[in-house]
């Protein structure tokens, strides 16, 4: 007897197969829990070098670019060289790559070299000055609650206590941390980097790798595509290559713009600081700078313990500071940010805290600073999916349909019925047409015999 291949019989195979696959695999990550921790933390750890690269050419892509378009093709354009060529183009983006590169870790080295031991200085002085700091302010408090004794007492028992606690930690943890820091710093620039670039084995690497990536990304970019079009038909395919370019432009422009923005919020802190003479300005640019990368609750997390920093030290220095923050916080929202940011992820205000609350809850700080475009790509993606089911069924995509509708009956959009009216105090009763038609007359009357007379 002659088999017979038929194609169903292969497919119900690796249907088979793969079933048996997923329930082993399943089984395996519920009962082996932390063998499979252990083995992604091993892999991950393996695979930091290049995770780093990733991130740092994808950091530096925006300037590359930048400097390949404006700067070298304009300037080979005239001295009448060739730039159209393959060397041409290869030689321009190696030397785009390499100056990036060499910028952006010069320019962190020096911001690092001129911040760090200012900081540790400001620290140090907060170290040494807090019980005065500590003492002005039960000072201050008690002028203020000199009529309440009680509240005046709870609220210097905190005070006493938490200051305490905050030079015990600064003295015994922190200030020593700091002096390393300060030490290695203060040396020379070759032992200092050399020193850097020991201890960061990984950085090393992944600063190669990044360079390798930048130089070739348009044949790693042109790669992943024909491996998209080897696997997908080609309206999948299309559909997939669309979403990676909106992620890209999601998130990538909502990073980078969110780094621009908060080192100039951070710089335009330390002038206005500088210029108001208030305390510990190079302290307070940092922390305010940093948090700002945080949206919406940035400002606050950074302004709250600013302000009573310097409220410790000068109670009137601590308002003029307040009012400074709002100023400059009120300018980047309003202005600064819109204007770098644009509107990248398209979310409400709602979605914003949303995001920001359960990807800092499971993440940290980390979380909250790049869980607004990761929700971004998430509502994008489910916003897709529910349009695409809508149109397939006919029904309108437009959200402003949906706000008073009751019921979708034969394709037919069905609105609430509005709300019913309560009839006021002293309103009469509703008159039937009788008495409508017998009012009517009535007025009628009246109006003629007002004109006669």
């Amino acid at each position: 007897m002659k088999f017979r291949f038929e194609k169903k019989y292969l497919y119900w195979g690796v249907t088979a197969f793969l079933v048996i696959a997923a329930s082993l695999i399943f089984y395996y990550f519920l009962f082996h829990m932390n063998n499979v921790r252990a083995g992604f933390r091993t892999f991950t750890k393996t695979c930091m070098p290049i995770i780093d690269g990733l991130v740092l050419a994808y950091l530096m892509t925006p300037l590359v670019n930048h400097m390949e378009r404006d700067f070298f093709i304009p300037v080979c354009k005239k001295l009448n060289l060739n730039t159209e060529s393959s060397k041409a183009k290869k030689r321009m983006r190696l030397l785009s790559a390499l100056i990036t590169v060499i910028f952006v870790f010069v320019l962190i080295y020096l911001l690092c070299a001129s911040i760090i031991p200012q900081l540790i200085v400001s620290i140090q002085n907060i170290a040494l000055q807090l019980p005065v700091y500590a003492t002005n302010l039960q000072d201050w408090i008690q002028k203020l609650l000199e009529n309440n004794h009680d509240l005046a007492g709870i609220v210097t028992s905190l005070i006493n206590q938490y200051s305490n606690e905050l030079e015990d930690y600064l003295n015994s943890k922190l200030v020593p941390q700091l002096n390393v820091i300060l030490t290695q710093f203060s040396s020379s620039i070759f032992s200092s980097m050399l020193g850097m670039l020991v201890t960061a084995w990984n950085l090393l690497i992944g600063l190669i790798i990044s360079v390798y990536l930048l130089f070739s990304k348009e044949n790693f970019a042109g790669q992943s595509k024909k491996l998209i079009y080897a696997i997908w038909e080609e309206e999948t395919a299309n559909k997939l290559i669309s979403n990676i370019r909106f992620v890209n432009a999601t998130f990538g422009g909502f990073i980078n713009g969110k780094l621009v923005d908060s080192l100039i919020i951070g710089l335009l802190c330390f002038i206005g600081m500088t210029l108001l003479q208030l305390p510990y300005p190079v302290l307070i640019s940092v922390i305010v700078g940093i948090t700002n990368i945080i949206p919406f609750f940035g400002p606050y997390l950074g302004a709250i313990p600013s302000i009573v920093l310097i409220l410790m030290v000068n109670p009137k220095q601590a308002l003029y500071f307040a009012i400074f923050v709002l100023v400059l916080q009120q300018f980047d929202g309003n202005f600064l940010g819109p204007k770098i940011l644009g509107n990248k992820t398209g979310l409400s205000s709602f979605w914003v805290i949303f995001s920001i609350t359960l990807f800092g809850g499971y993440w940290g700080i980390l979380g909250m600073a790049i869980g607004v475009p990761v929700f971004a790509v998430i509502y994008a993606g489910i916003k897709s999916l529910v349009n695409q089911q809508l149109v397939k069924r006919g029904f309108s995509t437009n959200t402003k349909d949906y706000m008073f509708l009751s019921e979708i009956r034969d394709n037919q959009f069905v609105e609430l019925p509005p709300p019913k009216q309560k009839e006021r105090k002293g309103k009469e009763k509703e008159l039937n047409p009788e008495e409508k038609e017998f009012e009517t007359k009535k007025s009628e009357k009246t109006e003629n015999e007002n004109k006669e007379k």
